[in-house]
């Protein structure tokens, strides 16, 4: 049934159906009104008589002058106090083949250069800081007017990662303060209103993004490195998934809702839990002189991390108003919104993993 056949009570004067046809300007006859309800109570009106297929009353059509009624909304149905409703499909959100399909893509891209040339996994994270980077101060300048400057962030950057890798922490320090202040340097080409909110803007963008990417590169060095960097990429995708699925079936009370009103205390027990079996079972079998006690330790400190970095760039996604940092990665966003957890693991796990095996 549709709206039109609740249709308002006809007028006077209205052109009724019929089987001869009232005269015009008689009272309408049909369902809609009926001449013996003035004479009749409601309660001692007699039964009428209702034919097999009852004509639907409707409208006049109206003329070029006259404009069309409108047709009045279905009532609706009232929901009774404590009746039970239907149960609602959850939703993860995300085109989730879309997301499953780019993960995988990437897993593979980020394993073969990981195991077959070190140098190329240096660029892949080098790429990476780049795109993260352009992203940042592409959303910032679009949503806040801060115009943070791309040019020394991409190229000091760059060389943030490959100087932790071939000088070790001394040469990402020193790449760090260069970078920062070649952006104090390149922003005074503009004009000086803004500078301040600019250059703190470009400084936070080179410690947030390169500088952390840098403990990946340090990670790399050691004799045992590939089986470092799988180690803190699994216990880090392991935390995530933990905490999505425990979350998506189980999660009830929010974590951070003024922040993340997505994310439940439930999800973070599964992050918890999922990350420390995973880093003992790394820890005993893929790190040369590890313990499944260490794992433990580390996958709990993995699960922490992830979680605050993740809610970190809530915050500012927040503060920007917007819902991803880019769309480059389908069912993702953007690579920030991949690399929101990763970044602050990666100091966590180099240093556990120097404190307990040594840098290698």
């Amino acid at each position: 049934m549709n709206d039109s056949s609740w249709g308002a009570p006809p007028r006077a004067g209205y052109w009724g159906p019929s089987d001869q046809g009232p005269a015009q300007g008689a009272a309408p006859a049909g369902p809609a009104y009926d001449a013996h309800d003035a004479l009749y109570p409601a309660e001692t009106q007699p039964m009428p008589i209702v034919p097999d297929m009852p004509e639907v009353p409707r409208e006049p059509m109206p003329s070029a002058s006259q404009p069309a009624p409108e047709s009045p909304r279905a009532p609706q149905v009232p929901q009774t106090p404590g009746a039970p409703q239907a149960p609602q499909k959850k939703s993860a959100g995300r085109d989730l083949g879309a997301a499953i399909g780019v993960g995988v893509g990437l897993g593979a891209v980020i394993i073969a250069s990981l195991f077959i040339v070190k140098a190329v996994f240096i660029g892949v994270i080098a790429v990476a800081v780049v795109v993260g980077l352009w992203e940042l101060t592409s959303r910032l300048q679009e949503r806040k007017d801060i115009k943070a400057p791309l040019v020394p962030l991409a190229v000091g950057g760059a060389a943030m990662v490959v100087a932790g890798y071939v000088r070790g922490p001394e040469g990402a320090w020193v790449a760090m303060a260069l970078t920062a202040l070649a952006v104090l340097v390149w922003r005074m080409t503009e004009p000086p209103e803004g500078y301040l909110k600019d250059v703190t803007a470009g400084v936070f963008a080179a410690f947030y993004v390169p500088f952390l990417a840098t403990f990946v590169a340090l990670m790399l060095t050691a004799d045992d490195g590939s089986m470092r960097v799988l180690t803190f990429l699994l216990l880090t995708v392991v935390s995530d998934t933990g905490a999505y699925a425990i979350g998506w079936r189980f999660g009830k009370h929010k974590l951070a809702p003024r922040i993340s009103p997505g994310k439940t205390r439930e999800g973070l027990v599964g992050a918890v839990t999922f990350a420390m079996a995973a880093g003992a079972l790394c820890m005993e079998f893929l790190i040369d002189g590890g313990t499944w006690w260490q794992g433990l330790l580390i996958g709990l400190a993995v699960a922490a991390s992830a979680t605050l970095g993740d809610l970190g760039e809530s915050m500012i996604k927040r503060d920007l108003g917007i819902k991803d940092m880019g769309t480059l990665l389908p069912g993702h966003g953007g690579i920030m919104d991949r690399l929101d957890s990763l970044l602050p693991t990666a100091p966590v796990v180099w240093l556990l993993l120097v404190i307990f095996v040594g840098s290698g």
